[in-house]
């Protein structure tokens, strides 16, 4: 009886171990990843720096001027170009396809609800 027990004991402690080890192990490869993947994180942050760099090297407004003069040829508006603002139409009315799809379907605005609970008193008002 006493064997069977030091056995199981030796078993259980052995089972302990091994748990130990793959938990202690387990921890080791998680810190690494996370090593990994911070180390990523910061390259992925050095190249969007490096991108907003170049962005703002290339939309550079005296670089754009030189290339929109190289390459559209653009010429100054002449005097009957310009029309005054009277000379615009006029708005038309607003347009809601929702809103007439709504009422089609005969879903008008429902009547509005008073927020406060019942029994409450309305914020300036007084109590009777």
């Amino acid at each position: 009886m006493i064997r069977l027990l030091n056995v199981l004991a030796i078993v259980a402690l052995v089972g302990t171990a091994i748990f130990a080890y793959s938990v202690k192990y387990e921890t080791i490869f998680r810190a690494e990843k996370i090593v990994q993947l911070r180390e990523k994180l910061q390259q992925e942050d050095d190249q969007i720096g490096m991108l907003r760099a170049e962005w703002e090297h290339v939309s550079r407004p005296e670089r754009i001027a030189a290339l929109a003069d190289q390459f559209l040829k653009l010429q100054m508006p002449a005097v009957t170009q310009i029309v005054p603002a009277s000379g615009l139409p006029d708005k038309g009315p607003p347009h809601d396809d929702i809103g007439q799809e709504l009422d089609a379907l005969g879903l008008q605005n429902p009547a509005p609800v008073d927020p406060t609970p019942t029994g409450q008193i309305k914020p300036g008002a007084t109590k009777p």
